[in-house]
């Protein structure tokens, strides 16, 4: 089979779409993952160039369903050269206007899927990635400047560069490069409704560019932390917010 084998997560829209786009366009061969948006991905499937594509489905939160997903994607494909763990969930629960339940229910969602979702899906796509392999994560700008109202996702994502910083040491004798970036504001259907006004300039103005990222270039990045050349980023975390926010 020509190209590498690609598996993305949340790839039916948004970021994720972006991403598979980029990979497809570099002859590379695209499992698109998606949880409950077929018609999204069916879509997608059929706009990307080159052949070998496919669409692989499982809620990330269920450990038996991730497993199964890898296990498709690698068998189409042919193994997974590379697995980006872009899925994620986002939940408004400020501490102060939640009840106990609501407050524990939004940690249970938020972790299962950005972190231990992205966890597993690790785990299963090692299971068939050659040496040369790579992994790159898609955390956020709010693992470090915090999510006030959303603080499980900041928290999740906080722990995603962990791991993947762990990983990056623990697969390195494998041959296998882990890597990370972290965007601010992405222009996506996810963010649209905060992108209108009044509250959109004040987030555009946050970086001296004063717009905010598009998707294709957070796709680009990504592209080049799976290439041959990328190695020796193995364990980095890449901020890709406009210096909206400097550390």
């Amino acid at each position: 089979m020509s190209g590498r084998g690609v598996l993305v997560t949340g790839a039916s829209r948004g970021i994720g779409r972006a991403i598979a786009a980029a990979f497809a366009a570099t002859g590379d061969r695209v499992a698109i993952h998606h949880r409950d948006s077929a018609k999204e991905a069916q879509s997608l499937v059929g706009e990307l160039p080159g052949e070998g594509h496919t669409i692989v489905q499982a809620d990330l939160a269920d450990p038996g369903g991730v497993r199964r997903m890898a296990d498709e994607a690698a068998r189409v494909l042919g193994g997974i050269d590379i697995l980006v763990n872009n899925a994620g969930l986002f939940l408004h629960h400020p501490i102060t206007e939640m009840s106990y339940e609501q407050w524990q229910d939004a940690w249970r969602r938020t972790l299962d899927v950005n972190l231990t979702g992205a966890a597993n899906a690790t785990w299963c796509a090692v299971r068939h990635m050659p040496s040369g392999g790579r992994i790159v994560n898609v955390s956020s700008r709010g693992a470090f400047r915090g999510e006030p109202d959303s603080p499980a996702y900041g928290a999740s994502k906080a722990g995603l560069n962990a791991l993947g910083q762990s990983l990056a040491v623990a697969l390195a004798p494998r041959g296998i490069a882990v890597a990370t970036v972290a965007p601010g504001f992405v222009e996506t259907d996810m963010t649209n409704e905060h992108l209108k006004a009044p509250r959109g300039d004040a987030i555009r103005s946050q970086s001296p560019f004063g717009r905010v990222a598009r998707p294709e270039e957070i796709a680009a990045a990504v592209v080049y932390l799976a290439s041959p050349s990328a190695e020796w980023a193995s364990g980095a975390v890449l901020d890709l917010n406009g210096a909206s926010y400097l550390r």
